[in-house]
């Protein structure tokens, strides 16, 4: 409808249809119509005096006017106001703006080149690592091949060590006991044992370790001692009994070159497992227990233990066969790997990273021995099932 279609109201305070045409003296709004016009007309309401309330304006605004004031005729100018006023925070209020952003973020600059990639990380100093391995690889190789017998004494400290690093975490972490006294000189006796008896030395030996822990952890309070004697045998069984398996192979006429093969094949399984994982791993291979270890990683470190086992076992071991070395190397790659796995268990339930700080880059003996302890007897049945005990 145009504003030709809206009357003047007759006189202040008051708006309505109007029956009578236009007022007396007034001019009309709009062209000439008759009273008949005026009937179809409809109400106009009277804009007070002052300022224009803001958030109105057009037909549709006086339309709403309109509709609300039908439930009476009269209304004063301070009760519009009121209601203009309300009406007006409320129509207004979907129409506001949405705030600024104080400190608005920049755009991304298109011109700028993408920052390149991060280099993946060994996580340990490799240069320390290297050079601690090249050391103790030089002390192993003169002692193993000038002197058999030094080289048992080598294998006694290092479980000696690995002995005192286990329980010493095993107390700080869990508050659990392990007597070491009788471990250290229990290990010792076991390597020398096995080296001179052979595997009945090393069983006897065992026992009589495990003996000793009992006895030694009378001499303190019964609380806790099921979990400290427990633990004690544990600890002699995992360090110093799976190390005796290392003296027992060195008894054989080519001893030397079976722990050499021994060696080599852990160390080859370990190179293979970390060059490869890092290189191509993606897939998981046991997130809970060792997050940095993959399923490809496990796949090159049986190709790299694999082929060194045909190598050493057709190069260095009398009597031995490539195909025989390929087994030896299966196997291998599969203990270590298991042995890794079940001290990143222990060391996950104690909460900590590295069983020691002895070598740098290295952690403790007990984090260079992992991988070696499982993989002692199983080198040494499968040498002495292929070629004897020699």
């Amino acid at each position: 409808m145009n504003d030709s279609s809206w009357a003047t109201p007759p006189h202040a305070g008051y708006w309505g249809p109007s029956d009578q045409g236009p007022a007396q003296g007034a001019d009309p709004a709009g062209p000439a119509y008759d009273a008949h016009d005026a009937q179809h007309t409809r109400p106009m309401p009277i804009v007070p005096d002052g300022p224009a309330v803001p958030g109105y304006g057009g037909d549709q605004d006086d339309d709403r006017g309109a509709a609300r004031r039908a439930s009476g005729p009269l209304f004063r100018d301070d009760q519009f106001r009121d209601e203009a006023f309300r009406d007006e925070t409320t129509s207004a209020q979907p129409y506001a703006a949405a705030p600024q952003k104080q400190n608005p973020e920049p755009m991304p600059d298109s011109s700028q080149p993408a920052p390149a990639p991060q280099k993946k990380s060994a996580g340990r100093d490799l240069g320390a690592a290297i050079g601690v391995g090249v050391g103790l690889g030089a002390v192993i190789i003169a002692s193993l091949f000038f002197v058999k017998a030094a080289f048992v004494g080598v294998i006694a400290v290092a479980v000696v060590v690995g002995l005192w690093e286990l329980t010493s975490r095993l107390q700080e972490r869990k508050g659990i006991k392990a007597p070491l006294v009788p471990l250290a000189l229990g290990g010792a006796a076991m390597v020398v044992t096995g080296y001179v008896r052979g595997a009945e030395g090393a069983w006897v030996a065992m026992a009589l370790t495990a003996l000793a822990v009992l006895v030694w952890r009378m001499t303190e309070p019964p609380e806790g001692y099921l979990k400290d004697v427990t633990a004690g045998v544990f600890a002699a069984f995992y360090v110093p009994f799976l190390a005796t398996f290392v003296a027992m192979m060195l008894t054989a006429e080519d001893g030397a070159a079976r722990v050499l093969m021994f060696l080599l094949l852990t160390v080859v399984s370990d190179t293979g497992a970390y060059a490869v994982g890092w290189r191509f791993g993606t897939h998981k291979l046991a997130p809970r227990i060792s997050p940095g270890k993959t399923r490809e990683g496990l796949v090159g470190a049986v190709l790299f233990a694999m082929v060194a086992g045909a190598l050493c076992m057709q190069f260095l071991i009398d009597d031995g066969t490539w195909w025989q070395g390929l087994l030896i190397g299966l196997a291998v790659a599969a203990s270590a790997t298991l042995g890794d796995l079940g001290e990143s268990m222990i060391k996950r339930d104690l909460g900590i990273k590295d069983m020691g700080t002895l070598l740098p880059g290295h952690g403790g003996i007990m984090d260079r021995l992992d991988s070696l302890l499982p993989t002692a007897p199983v080198v040494w049945l499968l040498l002495v099932l292929f070629v004897g005990s020699g």
